[in-house]
């Protein structure tokens, strides 16, 4: 096919917070499709938190993100030629190919989607991994029960605002943390019982006041003061569902952990720390439960959508940095 394709590629690795120099945008011929292959048009890709400990030359649950190659995640698109009898021009798909205007696939990871279910982008936010990441994480990790009461922090973003929804669905009291009014205004439209910002009173300050007779489950997406204050405010046999630790993933030295550790032991707590990625068998559960309560206005949902390629990379220290509510996306071409 004629054309070029633009696409963003890892050039160095950061020390502490990352900026835009470490990033380049590519150009690559538009592949032509060879058999078994289908060649799609992105409309959106996803930038997301996990993806920052990859920058680095550590392999953790998964390898690092080679350096001159286009950096990987989730994106949605449109089949635009196939030699795949699966998958047909026009075809709707999600893939992991990530940071580029133009994916070939061979077939093998990618999943079709029907968009008069729910506009394509949400596949990859609320009614995808992160979505999917708060129904685990909340519902088979930290099993709510009516009346408890969850705090959870990052409440503000994809996963989060999530997380909060389904507290409420289950019936507890719900109480997030964000670190701008403007999210805790949406949180309070969301339905969260109470919300505070972090900026300005400290997460030990705030659960004193608004929880004053402790928290049952910790829905953790920053780690550090938060984890702490948590840990010091939760309930014998309390749950801490450890998602992430985003406070933390720019640290260029290890900080210490919470002092208050011992608190585990007296109070009986559960921490348990998960990979979405190892749960997929349960995904088409989740997705069954959160369509319907995404039809019914049950589960809302919000996206920060930033335009062009080239912009990629500001899109991704934004997220860093918490300038997004709900779902960060880079829209890269057309979404109908």
């Amino acid at each position: 096919m004629e054309g070029v394709s633009r696409e963003i590629r890892l050039v160095a690795r950061p020390q502490g917070f990352p900026d835009e120099e470490l990033f380049e945008v590519a150009e690559a011929p538009i592949p032509d499709p060879a058999e078994g292959q289908v060649l799609i048009r992105n409309a959106f890709f996803s930038v997301d938190p996990y993806m920052r400990p990859r920058m680095n030359d550590v392999r953790s649950y998964v390898a690092p993100f080679t350096l001159g190659e286009a950096m990987t995640g989730g994106a949605v698109g449109r089949v635009a030629a196939s030699r795949n009898s699966r998958y047909s021009e026009g075809d709707w798909v999600l893939h992991q190919l990530g940071w580029r205007e133009w994916a070939l696939s061979d077939g093998a990871t990618i999943r079709r989607l029907d968009p008069t279910v729910a506009p394509v982008s949400t596949s990859l936010g609320v009614l995808g991994m992160p979505g999917f990441t708060a129904w685990y994480g909340l519902f088979v990790l930290g099993r709510p029960e009516s009346g408890e009461t969850v705090l959870v922090s990052g409440a503000a973003g994809a996963v989060g605002s999530a997380a909060g929804q389904m507290a409420a669905i289950a019936g507890c009291k719900v109480i997030g943390s964000a670190g701008t009014e403007e999210k805790l205004a949406w949180l309070r439209e969301l339905g969260f019982d109470a919300a505070f910002n972090y900026r300005e009173t400290s997460p030990r300050e705030a659960l004193a006041k608004l929880a004053p007779d402790g928290i049952d489950i910790y829905f953790d997406n920053v780690g550090g003061e938060h984890l702490e204050a948590a840990i010091g405010s939760l309930r014998t046999r309390g749950r801490v569902v450890a998602c992430g630790s985003i406070a933390r993933y720019n640290d260029a030295e290890p900080s210490s952990g919470p002092r208050n550790l011992f608190m585990v032991v007296t109070k009986r707590l559960r921490i348990e720390g998960f990979i979405i990625s190892d749960h997929f068998d349960r995904f088409g559960e989740f997705v069954r439960e959160a369509t319907e309560w995404v039809h019914e206005g049950r589960l809302r949902y919000r996206e920060t959508v930033v335009e062009g390629i080239e912009n990629a990379p500001k899109a991704f220290l934004g997220l860093l940095r918490g300038e997004n509510i709900g779902k960060m996306l880079v829209k890269v071409g057309p979404a109908e």
